[in-house]
């Protein structure tokens, strides 16, 4: 009887804790990061839980949507952002997403698209209610990548995070997007937005080119690739005539038409299949749009990618911003802002990042207990 009794009060206080202390996720992770030679081990929140953003609303500029098209994506005046979602990087997915609606001059004309995996099935609905929590008003919609199309084509690289299965999502959102979504930004999970993204938006791709993205020409471009590669003529020669420069695949302006037209993810399998045989890179998902892109990219300002902010991809090293304009900062590399931040080791480009971060702390929830917490699978409330 005694032990009834302990198991139901034991019941009645965590089901009080749930209704006091709402939750938007349950999971727990440990990050490691390293600096200045020492390793720390930072947990990631078990019970993730982020605040409701201030609403932001269009300029008169703005082009009015058709709130009443049914198939609302396929409006021509809406800006198309895909991003990837994970419990790993979803701190800076809400912070990214957060910055581009903040600094924007038309954010009820954003159309957000995220691609997440389908190791679990239930995780899509999870993630837009967590979407929904934060931007009660954002247009967006919640994808599943199915990992079967690229876990038999990776190939170990030098970073495990490369190997994330998801890093391959944006060789296919030509076939996840509906198609009468023609063109489309994407941007990786590690940025902030400080500028008007509409700028982005509307670079012209010039000379039927399929993708634009700031190129990097001073970096030695034949570091990306093995000695194999470069020594046989076989795989070399796809960059004959074309003066290819570095690019960094986290930032880019895509043409899914003209990607659908000439096929272009399976191009990229194709490289990832000789990848399997022959070891021709070691860096995970940008080689092959070097291959198949180097060259023919559409160069957009430097300023849409201030990159390197977390390092290299072995060490958490800080970094300082590249002289110039900024509308893009960009934590690629191993350290990200909100584990330095949370492991009390931030880099001062961190505290950049920091006021885009809507993550309530354990320690201060229970001054959020009373917010909504929103349920459903609408979200176009604009």
């Amino acid at each position: 009887m005694f032990f009834s009794r302990s198991i139901l009060f034991v019941f009645v206080i965590f089901s009080v804790s749930l209704l006091l202390f709402p939750a938007n996720a349950i999971r727990s992770f440990v990050n490691k990061i390293t600096q200045n030679g020492y390793e720390t081990e930072v947990e990631i929140d078990s019970f993730m839980q982020f605040r409701e953003a201030p609403e932001y609303r269009n300029q008169q500029k703005c082009a009015l949507v058709d709130t009443n098209n049914v198939q609302m994506a396929c409006d021509p005046s809406l800006v198309h952002i895909a991003m990837t979602i994970d419990w790993h990087y979803l701190r800076g997915s809400i912070a990214a997403v957060h910055s581009v609606v903040k600094h924007t001059s038309c954010p009820q004309n954003l159309f957000f698209h995220f691609i997440a995996s389908d190791a679990r099935l239930e995780e899509k609905d999870e993630f837009a209610r967590i979407v929904h929590t934060s931007f009660p008003s954002l247009r967006f919609k919640v994808y599943v990548f199915r990992e079967s199309l690229v876990e038999n084509l990776i190939s170990p690289s030098i970073r495990q995070a490369l190997d994330n299965p998801l890093n391959y999502a944006r060789s296919y959102l030509a076939d996840l997007l509906d198609h009468c979504i023609e063109r489309v930004i994407y941007l990786d999970s590690d940025v902030i937005v400080v500028d008007d993204v509409q700028e982005l938006w509307k670079v012209p791709l010039t000379r039927s080119r399929v993708i634009g993205a700031p190129e990097y020409c001073h970096a030695n471009f034949t570091r990306y690739f093995s000695y194999e590669f470069w020594s046989s003529a076989e795989f070399s020669e796809v960059f004959a005539g074309k003066g290819p420069c570095y690019f960094n695949t986290g930032v880019m302006v895509m043409d899914l038409v003209r990607w659908r037209e000439g096929d272009y993810t399976r191009r990229i399998e194709k490289w990832m299949e000789i990848q399997k045989e022959r070891r021709i890179y070691k860096l995970g998902s940008l080689p092959p749009f070097l291959l198949v892109f180097g060259g023919d990219v559409e160069a957009i300002e430097h300023r849409w990618n201030q990159h390197g902010l977390g390092g290299d991809n072995v060490r958490n090293s800080c970094r300082t911003l590249h002289p110039g304009p900024v509308s893009l900062l960009h934590w690629s590399g191993k350290g990200k802002p909100w584990t330095r931040l949370d492991a009390k080791k931030p880099c001062s480009v961190d505290f950049l990042w920091a006021p885009y971060d809507l993550y309530v702390p354990h320690h201060h929830r229970h001054h959020y207990h009373h917010q909504r917490i929103a349920t459903g699978t609408t979200h176009s409330s604009f």
